[in-house]
């Protein structure tokens, strides 16, 4: 039997695919059920949008989603990222390494300032599981570590495994301490920019029995696209020492535990030395 469309439904479709591409060129990628919510659609119905936009070659469907073919810009790559804020970042990791104990088993996600992080852990004998591959290849030669990768989809300029089963390795596993970062912090709570990362950082949080999330400065006061958890759901944040002061003492007043990194001059020079050898 012949489907035959009238020229407003073909309009509605071929204006829901353009919502589509709008999406995914501003996130460049999504689960399936969030781009769904986007254009207010059957999830059935915005699988077959997916599977015209790839023979068209917009998108690229992945498991559980799609991704952009030809992103715009690097804005969202890790080595693009991880240019911003650099001596902030490398002071926020040496203050965040502190934090953890030797022996403890340590989720660390897929941001540039938990990386930063994890540069300063390899001495401390712990048991790291993480979904970055900037992580997992920075511990790949390590004797004193063990490294759990999860499984998942590799978007390669994000150099993270997303995807259903990227969410369900985290779903399964216990930790003693979840190391993350995201878009933004207000009192209302974490905000960050993609739907994949989200689900999978939810996972990690239930996962964890601590959760730190290592934020710059200038994620303080800022919401990004997307609510990831609210505040009574995190123990610590570490930042720099250009956080805005009256924003830390409210987050203290709230009960979180705000630890300001003191500044490094030289942080900035040794990140980048460090980052030439990885």
């Amino acid at each position: 039997m012949f489907q035959y469309l009238s020229n407003s439904d073909q309009m509605q479709a071929e204006e829901r695919r353009h919502r589509l591409e709008l999406y995914l060129q501003r996130v460049e990628f999504a689960s399936l059920e969030e781009l769904a919510q986007q254009v207010g659609a059957s999830t059935s119905t915005v699988r077959r949008d997916l599977s015209l936009l790839e023979a068209g070659g917009t998108l690229r469907r992945t498991h559980g989603g799609a991704r952009l073919t030809n992103p715009r810009s690097d804005e969202f790559t890790f080595s693009a990222r991880d240019t911003h804020q650099l001596a902030e970042k490398e002071a926020i990791g040496r203050a965040c390494a502190e934090w953890i104990h030797p022996h403890q088993s340590v989720i660390i996600d897929a941001g540039t300032t938990a990386y930063h992080a994890a540069r300063h852990l390899e001495d401390k004998s712990l048991q790291i599981i993480t979904n970055s591959l900037p992580v997992a290849n920075l511990f790949a030669s390590a004797n004193r570590l063990e490294v759990v990768v999860s499984g998942g989809v590799i978007y390669p300029r994000l150099g993270v495994l997303v995807g259903p089963l990227a969410v369900e390795a985290f779903s399964r596993i216990h930790a003693d301490v979840a190391i993350m970062s995201a878009g933004g912090i207000t009192l209302e709570g974490i905000t960050n920019s993609h739907g994949l990362l989200i689900d999978i950082q939810r996972a990690m949080i239930h996962a964890a029995q601590k959760v730190v999330f290592c934020l710059d400065h200038t994620k303080l006061g800022r919401q990004s696209v997307s609510p990831l958890c609210e505040l009574d759901l995190i123990d610590a944040i570490v930042t720099d020492s250009a956080a805005p002061a009256d924003l830390v003492a409210a987050l203290r007043a709230r009960g979180l535990e705000v630890i300001v990194a003191p500044p490094t001059p030289s942080a900035g020079a040794d990140a980048k030395l460090a980052l030439s050898r990885d």
